[in-house]
């Protein structure tokens, strides 16, 4: 589709690539006898109080310790990976001692559509136009305030291609 219609940018394959993503993984919830909970627009499929959250974070073969999440994301993203992630790991002193702004009790509530006590299960890949997927890893990542990612638990997923592995 993106060669066909002669576009120069990558954005067209970036933003079709994602709604597969999320609809392939409906399908495969429906097929398997999860549910798919709508948030927005996005189908999302969940499996036993987990959804299921892809992320493409480059289009080169880089580390998973180097995604990031651009500037201009969106805010339902930043919230969808900030209420439903995995909690931060302990720090200084208690959260819930420090008053906070609107502002970040709003990034922390948690969307009704999935299920308040949904959590996610990120599923972060490199992909290209060109080449296809270049490594998926899958665990429970949460979102710094510097847009990188703490994983609590991740695991590569392993490749398959037409002639298999």
């Amino acid at each position: 589709m993106h060669d066909q219609a002669d576009l120069k940018k990558r954005g067209p394959y970036g933003h079709v690539l994602a709604e597969a993503v999320l609809e392939e993984f409906a399908d495969e919830a429906r097929a398997l006898g999860g549910t798919v909970r709508e948030l927005r627009g996005y189908d999302f499929a969940v499996f036993n109080g987990w959804a299921l959250f892809p992320f493409k974070y480059s289009d080169r073969p880089v580390p998973l310790d180097r995604a990031r999440l651009r500037a201009d994301v969106s805010a339902q993203r930043k919230r969808l990976l900030t209420a439903h992630g995995p909690e931060p790991r302990e720090g200084l002193f208690p959260l819930e001692d420090v008053a906070t702004t609107p502002e970040y009790d709003k990034i922390h509530e948690a969307f009704e559509e999935l299920g308040r006590s949904t959590k996610l299960v990120s599923v972060f890949f490199t992909a290209s136009r060109g080449e296809g997927i270049h490594s998926i890893h899958w665990g429970e990542a949460h979102l710094e305030d510097d847009r990188t990612f703490t994983w609590s638990q991740v695991e590569p997923l392993p490749l398959y291609t037409a002639k298999g592995r």
